[in-house]
């Protein structure tokens, strides 16, 4: 699987390379997650190519994680350098929804369109919850868990979910959320140009509905699909649906 060296550290990413001529995208996970929670849409979505990372000291990338939106944002420039990308959509979960947001705002010629996946224009953390992170990892993991996944999903997903978690540094993690938790763009939406497609489920306790909604509204243009019997790991409870609408949502933005 190939890896990029960027600021002295591998970093390790899937792909699905285009063919000439058509689009590419980036997708970007969220908060203690890795390039596997988008394996169905890297596999599943049709005519452009598909690339999955695992951001700094997170999965099988090496070094330390970042303890800001900006600071995972400049890895991602530095990851569509690497990989000779101009211009890319950018799929983001949570907070990779945030980073995309980001990037979009302030490097708009790399951004060709957003698909922001159970994400907000502000993700507050409960100071608690960052404490516990700290204090009782593996305590705080389980009550993720029951915050992330929706009553409906499988308890062979949880578990794996469950499996993944506890292979974080806890550090990384903690500062993911502080991340998240300093991020606001909601004065800035309106200065997002590009298309742009808002998913979430509908059972989402993390980043609820509302949050989608918000983002829908106030982005110009933006497209909003709320997907049915799912929480916050849409794209891995319910990945025909998640795979489908943004594949509809590429060719009605071509």
């Amino acid at each position: 699987m190939p890896k990029v060296t960027i600021a002295d550290q591998d970093l390790f990413y899937v792909s699905r390379p285009s063919a000439e001529g058509q689009d590419s995208l980036l997708f970007v996970h969220g908060a203690g997650g890795t390039h596997r929670h988008w394996g169905s849409q890297v596999q599943g979505l049709k005519g452009v190519g598909r690339y999955a990372v695992d951001l700094p000291g997170h999965g099988r990338s090496l070094g330390e994680g970042r303890t800001s939106i900006s600071g995972y944002a400049e890895v991602i420039l530095q990851l569509l350098d690497a990989l000779d990308l101009d211009q890319v959509t950018l799929v983001g979960h949570s907070m990779g929804g945030a980073i995309s947001q980001y990037l979009a705002l302030t490097h708009p010629s790399r951004v060709n369109r957003l698909v922001l996946v159970g994400s907000g224009a502000r993700l507050r953390v409960l100071p608690s919850l960052l404490e516990a992170m700290l204090q009782d990892f593996p305590s705080t993991v389980e009550m993720m868990l029951g915050l992330a996944y929706s009553g409906e999903s499988s308890p062979e997903l949880a578990q794996l979910a469950r499996e993944e978690w506890l292979e974080n540094d806890p550090k990384v993690v903690h500062d993911d959320f502080a991340a998240c938790d300093r991020f606001d763009m909601m004065s800035k939406l309106a200065e997002i140009g590009c298309s742009t497609l808002v998913l979430c489920g509908e059972h989402d306790k993390l980043t609820p509905p509302k949050y989608a909604h918000y983002l829908g509204e106030n982005i110009p243009g933006a497209t909003l699909t709320i997907i049915p019997q799912a929480g916050h790991m849409v794209m891995m409870e319910q990945p025909d649906l998640v795979t489908d609408a943004i594949q509809r949502f590429l060719v009605a933005s071509e």
